[in-house]
């Protein structure tokens, strides 16, 4: 059987695969406890459900335009203008089947084989596999610790050479939930608009920020940078809406358009019932959204309290539901004949000694660390890192 070469770059993802062991523990009867997954475990709001069950009622079932429907996507510019300050007509809105969806789009229409997509490190780990599927170089900007590991426009400029096509940039970010201040991005912004390099702006946790942290989408920074941004978005994470599968971007007209075509090709119009349970989601102030981001950030508050209590050390996150945990200490410690040097060894050790699941730092580029996230009940949350908390004082 011959595999086109192409697929050879991609790595499965070990979100997945500790989620899928997981489960099966949990099917075989035995009390798992997952932080592996990056989803709400709130169920959608009973406002956007009855908007999907009155469109199955008015039939509601047929194509549309491949970019969406015309009055989504005049919401979604509603959405933009009153959120971020910026300004799209409709034909410049392409809605796809999730924000992933979204992120290969982009891909597939900016970078050719062998142009560079410099990638702040820690990343989602999807970023860097749909570069390489599209032909693409991953450059990774690793940051430090001294400011909660964002990428600084020294380090940009630094990685800037002359095949540079393309920044993704993440914030709030996934795996790390840090939050790039409105200074950061006007610094990054100005390295981008000097060597003219188009930025990927996924925005999908921007209503999940906590504290004193803003959101500021780069596009705001001036005209120049809105022509040089496409900026990505959903509603999965902020309307638990994860199954519904729809994502959507903004972009430069000609962008838009070649986005268009591709996509009017590759899946056609994402699923007309969701695009409609979406207008339902965007058109509403919805109080069970405010109650959710509350209770990520009452979950937050508890898990770092919980880290800081066992001795244990993290990355500061800001926004999403995740928190890194550092575990590189452990390194070549044992628990019950169990040597760690990585952190997937780590994982998979937690998981059989303490039925615990998380997912691997490596996935992300940060192998000191492994993600949490706290996407599950409080009740979960402080029985698993109470068993993580008890196997660390065990390792030996």
């Amino acid at each position: 059987m011959s595999i086109a070469k192409r697929m050879s770059s991609l790595s499965p993802s070990l979100t997945l695969a500790i989620s899928a062991k997981a489960k099966a523990m949990k099917q075989a009867g035995e009390s798992v406890i997952s932080f592996s997954v990056g989803e709400p475990d709130f169920n959608t709001p009973d406002y956007i459900i009855q908007a999907a069950k009155d469109a199955l009622d008015s039939g509601k079932t047929k194509y549309t335009a491949s970019s969406g429907l015309p009055e989504l996507r005049k919401a979604i510019c509603r959405k933009l203008k009153d959120d971020n300050g910026l300004d799209y007509e409709p034909s410049q809105i392409i809605v796809s089947n999730g924000a992933k969806h979204s992120i290969f789009n982009v891909l597939y229409a900016l970078v050719d084989p062998g142009d560079e997509v410099i990638i702040p490190s820690p990343y989602w780990l999807t970023y860097p596999e749909v570069v390489r599927v599209v032909g693409g170089v991953p450059v990774f900007v690793q940051g430090n610790k001294e400011n909660n590991y964002k990428m600084t426009a020294e380090q940009l400029t630094a990685a800037v050479t002359s095949r540079t096509k393309l920044l993704i940039l993440n914030s709030p970010s996934n795996p790390t939930g840090a939050v790039y201040s409105e200074t950061e991005l006007r610094s990054i912004a100005a390295v981008c608009e000097r060597f003219g390099i188009y930025v990927l702006s996924d925005e999908i946790y921007e209503k999940l920020i906590y504290g004193t942290a803003r959101h500021f989408s780069i596009a705001a920074v001036s005209k120049r940078m809105k022509e040089l941004t496409v900026v990505v978005n959903g509603v999965s994470k902020t309307y638990a809406m994860t199954g519904w599968r729809l994502g959507y971007l903004a972009a430069p007209f000609e962008i838009a358009k070649a986005i268009d075509s591709f996509q009017s090709h590759a899946t056609s119009n994402a699923c007309s019932i969701t695009q409609y349970a979406t207008l339902a989601a965007l058109s509403a102030d919805s109080e069970a959204v405010t109650a959710m981001r509350q209770a990520f950030n009452s979950r937050r508050d508890v898990m770092l309290k919980m880290i800081e209590d066992a001795n244990m050390e993290c990355m500061h996150p800001e926004g999403a539901f995740y928190v890194m945990l550092k575990v590189s200490d452990l390194y070549g410690k044992s628990h019950d004949g169990m040597l760690m040097q990585t952190s997937v060894d780590f994982a998979n050790t937690l998981l059989v000694a303490k039925k615990v699941a998380l997912v691997p730092g490596e996935a992300f580029g940060a192998p000191e660390f492994v993600r949490l996230s706290y996407a599950l009940s409080m009740e979960d949350l402080k029985e698993g890192m109470a068993r993580i908390a008890a196997f660390v004082s065990e390792c030996r």
